[in-house]
Formats: C-alpha cells, structure tokens, sequence
C-alpha cells in the first residue's frame, strides 16, 4: 500500500484537508466502508467526535487496527510535530461513535499507555510502513494510540 497522506498535512490547508476528508468519507459510505486510491486495502473508520472547544460534530477518517476487544486509531497527523484536533476532542469527550463497515458503534475512548502502546504502535508499524516514517518525522513527539471499545 502507498502512502496514508498522499501530500504531508503541513503541506496541505485546512480546506483541502476538510475536501479530501469530505471525499473520503462519502466514498466509505457509498462503498460499504471501502474505499480506494492510497487508502485501497487500509482499515479506515469514521470517528464521529464533538469538538472540544466548538462542541460542534465532527467526522474523520482514520486508519485503524483491530485490538483485542476494539479498534486502535492513531494520532499520527500524517507525522506532524503536534497532535491533530480530533485527538483533543477525544480526551475531552471520550464518548463517541464509530462507523466500521456498514455498521455505526457507540464506542468509549482511552489513550493506551505503556506495553499497551508500545505493544499496539509496533505491530502498526510493522504493517504499515508509512507509520514508521511518521514517527520519524513528527520529532520529539510520541503519537498517541487511542483505543475505542464498545459501550
């Protein structure tokens, strides 16, 4: 699979960000969760988040994978030095939503720490080359694993 960002975030503006995302997420509904281009193959979820300051509702694609008894996302922002908006929205209001497939799932959030992490991020990145470059390029800053389970 090629790269996850097919042009680095810093690189991109909010509206073309907003644009792709828009064409990403329409994509994954109209084809059963499936989507193609860079992303043909990936495991992609929608996160439905309310944002943390706005309280305004939200929806991102992200790349996933499967955990023990839920869903790991990563807060990667395509290897950017700081976090993206979606996982401060998270820590402020961990009760949210997930579309996976065709099906929507009411999930709980928590930052993994630890084994957890390290144990969740390492098998990411062994699947996902584009991973590892992301770690590489978002310098001193550890991207966060948050792991959504189900209510």
């Amino acid at each position: 699979m090629s790269g996850l960002a097919p042009t680095p975030v810093s690189d991109r503006s909010d509206d073309q960000v907003n644009d792709f995302n828009r064409q990403i997420i329409a994509e994954f509904r109209e084809n059963e969760g499936r989507i193609g281009g860079p992303f043909e193959g990936a495991s992609v979820l929608l996160l439905h988040h309310t944002g943390a300051k706005t309280g305004t509702e939200r929806v991102n694609p992200l790349a996933y994978r499967p955990v023990d008894d839920g869903w790991a996302v990563f807060a990667s922002k395509a290897g950017s030095t700081s976090n993206p908006d979606w996982y401060h929205n998270l820590k402020a209001n961990p009760q949210v939503a997930i579309e996976v497939g065709t099906d929507t799932v009411p999930v709980t959030v928590t930052e993994a720490e630890g084994a957890e992490r390290e144990a969740i991020w390492e098998a990411q990145k062994a699947d996902v080359a584009d991973f590892a470059a992301y770690e590489e390029t978002a310098g001193s800053r550890q991207i966060p694993v948050m792991v959504l389970r189900r209510r």
